[in-house]
C-alpha cells in the first residue's frame, strides 16, 4: 500500500513539475505541492525500499559527492564555429549554398550557460554531463536532478541522449546576488559564471538552491527515429516532456535570417535570461551529414556573437589613484550602470594622453562596453549631448596622495610620483607583496593591508613576518579574533617557504611581471646569484632584453633593497628556486605559443607554465610569429585567426603527448 502511495505521489508531483515549469501552466497550488512533497519525504523516510532514485525529492538536493567522475561521451560534443557581421554570416551560408540546394536554416538563441548532455534509459533520467573537451566531460547528475525543468521520467520510454543548455535566469541571479550582498559575500559576475560555479558544486544543495533551468536543442541520434529535420528533432524532445526554447524561427534566405537576428540584437534584454548570440543551423539532417565537420567545427552549423554590449551613462568624475611603481592614473566616475549583468561605477583611463585622444569632459554622457566582455572601457563622449557645462580635463601636476611633483618619463605615457615615502606607494606595494600571483599569503585582503598600514602594523615589507609580536593587538581590531589571526599568521609562514620566482614578482622590481620572474629564477636558481650578475649576462638570458637587464641589475645596486634581502633571509624566507628547472624540448625550444579554450587535463595557466619548463614561451595573441595554437573546448576567434594565418594548431590530446612525461 505505501509503495503504491509513493508512486501515486510521485506522478502527482512529476506531472505539477512540468505543467508549471515547461508548459508554465500551473495545475496545483503551492500549497497543495508543499503537501504533496513532504508527505512524500516522510513515506520514503519510513519506506526507504521504496524509493525511487528519479523522486522528485532529488530536487531538494543533499548528495554530496567527493569528487566529479569522467563521462567519455558517446558522440563527441564538438563546439560551434563563430560569426560576428553580416558579411561572416552570408560567408557561411554561401559555403553551404555551394553543397545544398535551396537549403532551410532552423534559427536559434544562444543560451549564454553551460552545455550539457541528458542521458535516459527506458525514459528514466541516468547521467548528466558537462561538455568538457567534448570528448570527455564531467558527471554532474547529483546536480542536474535538482533542476525542476528537467524531467527525470519521460513521456516515453525511450533510450536516448539529448543536449542543452543549463542556465541561471536573470531573476535567480538578481535574488542570488542580493543574498550574497546581505551576507557580505563576493558577488557573482554574471548568469552564465553562476550557472557554471552551481552546476560544478560537490554539494547538490547548492545546486538546489541556486534555482537553475535548461533548454534542450539537439538530439544526437535524431536518424535512429526516423527523424528527418532538426525541427522535428526539436518538436520531438518537446513531445518527451522536455523544454526546447519557444523563439526557434525557419528561414530559407539570408534576408529573414538577418532579420531575425537584428530583431533579438534589440530585444535581447527583454528576455528573462542571457543570450549571446544566435544558432544557425541547416535544417536537413541528410544535408548536415553531407556537409560534414571541418577537425573542430560542423560546417552545417555556426554561431552568431553579439557584438559587446554597450550602455551610455554620464562621466560624474576623473579622480587620480596611485599604483605601486608610482604611476598616477586618472579613474573615470561614472553614474552607476547595468552593463552585461554588472554594475560598472568606475573605470580606468590609463593615462593622460587616453582622455586627451578620447576628447573626454567631466560632465560628458558617454558609451561603456567591456572589452573582452570583462572590463568595463570608456569608449567616447556623446558630444551632441554637450550643454555648455562640461568641465575640460586636466591631468594632475602634484601626487594625490602625498603631494609631490609629478615627473612623465622620457617615451612614456604615464606620469610617476617619485617620492619614495609616498603612502599610496607604499600600500601599493605591502598589497603586491601579498597578492595571488605573488606570495599569495591568504586572509590579506587589500583593505585589511591598508588598514594594517594605517594603523602603524604594517609599514615595509620586513613588518608581515613580525606581525606575530602584535598578535594579542591584532586580537582587538574589528572582525577578527583568535581563529582568523591564528589562521593569517601561519599563512605568512607558510609563505616563507614560496619558490624563487614568487619572492622576485613580490619584490616589485620594475619590467619584472611573473614569467619573467620564472625566467630569472629557473636560470640562477638563487638569488645571490642574481646580485652577483653583470648587466651582460642579465641581457643575455632568452627572453630578458636590455631594459629588463638594465632594471634588474639597478634594483641589486641599491643599496635599500640590499637591505631588504638581507633582513628578509634573516626571517628565514626562502631565496632559493624551488621550482623545475627548464628541460629542453626541441619542439617547444624558441617557439612561440597561444592557449585558448577550455583544457580538460589542467588550468592555461599550468600549460603556460609547462611550456616554459621545456623552453617556449606562451603570448595571449594570436599573430604572424605564432610558432602554434593550443587549443581545448570553445576556442572562439583565436582559432579562426590562427586558421586565416595557416598557424600550427594543436589540439590538447596532441599537446599532452608532446609534453611527455616531465613530471614523472
Amino acid at each position: 500500500m505505501e509503495n503504491a502511495r509513493i508512486k501515486e505521489l510521485i506522478e502527482i508531483l512529476n506531472k505539477a513539475n512540468h505543467d508549471y515549469y515547461v508548459l508554465d501552466n500551473p495545475s496545483i497550488t503551492d500549497q497543495e505541492f508543499d503537501k504533496y512533497l513532504r508527505e512524500l519525504i516522510n513515506l520514503e523516510e519510513k519506506y526507504p525500499e521504496y524509493k525511487d532514485i528519479n523522486s522528485p525529492t532529488a530536487r531538494i538536493g543533499g548528495e554530496v559527492i567527493t569528487e566529479f567522475k569522467k563521462i567519455v561521451h558517446t558522440v563527441p560534443m564538438i563546439s560551434l564555429s563563430n560569426v560576428y557581421n553580416e558579411e561572416e554570416i552570408k560567408d557561411f551560408c554561401n559555403k553551404v549554398e555551394k553543397e545544398i540546394s535551396n537549403p532551410e536554416y532552423i534559427l536559434e538563441l544562444k543560451i549564454d550557460g553551460l552545455a550539457v548532455s541528458l542521458v535516459y534509459e527506458k525514459g528514466r533520467f541516468v547521467r548528466g554531463a558537462t561538455r568538457g573537451d567534448g570528448v570527455t566531460g564531467e558527471d554532474i547528475t547529483h546536480n542536474v536532478k535538482t533542476i525542476k525543468n528537467i524531467p527525470l521520467i519521460l513521456k516515453e520510454e525511450v533510450d536516448i541522449e539529448v543536449r542543452g543548455e543549463i542556465y541561471m535566469p536573470k531573476s535567480s541571479f538578481e535574488a542570488l546576488n542580493k543574498q550574497r550582498l546581505k551576507d557580505n559575500v563576493e558577488l557573482l559576475a554574471n548568469p552564465r559564471n553562476a550557472a557554471a560555479g552551481s552546476i560544478r558544486q560537490l554539494d547538490s544543495k547548492v545546486a538546489a538552491n541556486r534555482n537553475l533551468s535548461c533548454f534542450l536543442y539537439h538530439l544526437p541520434s535524431a536518424l535512429d527515429f526516423k527523424i528527418k529535420t532538426h525541427k522535428e528533432a526539436l518538436e520531438y524532445i518537446s513531445k518527451l516532456g522536455l523544454l526546447v526554447n519557444p523563439n526557434i524561427k525557419k528561414v530559407n534566405n539570408v534576408k529573414d535570417l538577418l532579420e531575425y537576428i537584428n530583431y533579438w540584437t534589440d530585444k535581447r534584454d527583454s528576455l528573462p535570461y542571457e543570450i549571446d548570440g544566435i544558432v544557425i543551423k541547416v535544417n536537413d539532417l541528410d544535408a548536415q551529414k553531407k556537409l560534414g565537420n571541418t577537425a573542430k567545427y560542423p560546417k552545417w552549423a555556426t554561431a552568431y556573437k553579439f557584438p559587446a554590449s554597450t550602455v551610455y551613462t554620464k562621466l560624474k568624475d576623473i579622480v587620480f589613484s596611485v599604483g605601486r611603481t608610482g604611476q598616477v592614473t586618472p579613474n573615470a566616475v561614472l553614474e552607476p550602470v547595468l552593463l552585461a549583468g554588472s554594475t560598472i561605477s568606475r573605470a580606468t583611463l590609463h593615462n593622460e594622453d587616453y582622455v586627451l585622444n578620447k576628447g573626454l569632459k567631466i560632465g560628458d554622457i558617454v558609451s561603456i562596453k567591456k572589452a573582452g566582455d570583462v572590463i568595463p572601457e570608456v569608449v567616447s563622449p556623446l558630444i551632441s549631448r554637450r550643454d555648455g557645462s562640461e568641465i575640460d580635463f586636466k591631468m594632475t601636476s602634484t601626487c594625490p596622495i602625498c603631494n609631490s611633483e609629478l615627473i612623465r618619463k622620457e617615451n612614456e605615457s604615464a606620469y610617476y610620483c617619485v617620492n619614495t615615502h609616498c603612502d599610496a606607494k607604499k600600500i601599493e606595494e605591502l598589497i603586491h607583496y601579498v597578492s595571488r600571483d605573488t606570495l599569495n599569503i591568504e586572509g590579506f585582503g587589500d583593505r585589511i593591508v591598508e588598514d594594517f598600514y594605517n594603523l602603524g602594523y604594517l609599514r615595509k615589507i620586513e613588518d608581515f613576518y613580525s606581525l606575530e609580536k602584535v598578535k594579542e593587538e591584532l586580537k582587538e581590531l574589528e572582525g577578527f579574533g583568535e581563529k582568523s589571526i591564528n589562521s593569517l599568521l601561519e599563512n605568512i609562514n607558510l609563505s616563507k617557504n614560496a619558490s624563487l620566482e614568487k619572492l622576485l614578482f613580490a619584490l616589485g622590481i620594475r619590467y619584472v611581471g611573473k614569467k619573467t620572474a620564472k625566467i630569472l629564477a629557473s636560470n640562477y636558481m638563487t638569488i645571490d646569484n642574481i646580485i652577483a650578475s653583470t648587466y651582460e649576462e642579465l641581457s643575455n638570458i632568452d627572453n630578458i632584453g636590455s631594459v629588463i637587464a638594465n632594471s634588474v641589475y639597478n634594483y641589486f645596486k641599491d643599496i635599500n633593497n640590499i637591505n631588504l634581502i638581507n633582513n628578509l633571509k634573516e626571517l628565514k624566507v626562502n631565496m632559493e628556486y624551488i621550482g623545475k628547472q627548464v628541460i629542453i624540448n626541441e619542439y617547444f625550444k624558441n617557439k612561440t605559443f597561444v592557449l585558448t579554450g577550455s583544457l580538460n587535463t589542467m588550468t592555461r595557466e599550468e600549460a603556460g607554465n609547462l611550456i616554459e619548463e621545456l623552453g617556449g614561451k606562451v603570448t595571449s595573441s594570436v599573430t604572424s610569429k605564432t610558432s602554434a595554437l593550443i587549443t581545448g573546448s570553445d576556442p572562439g576567434s583565436k582559432y579562426e585567426k590562427a586558421v586565416k594565418l595557416g598557424i600550427e594548431i594543436i589540439e590538447e590530446k596532441e599537446f599532452i603527448e608532446r609534453v611527455g612525461n616531465i613530471n614523472e
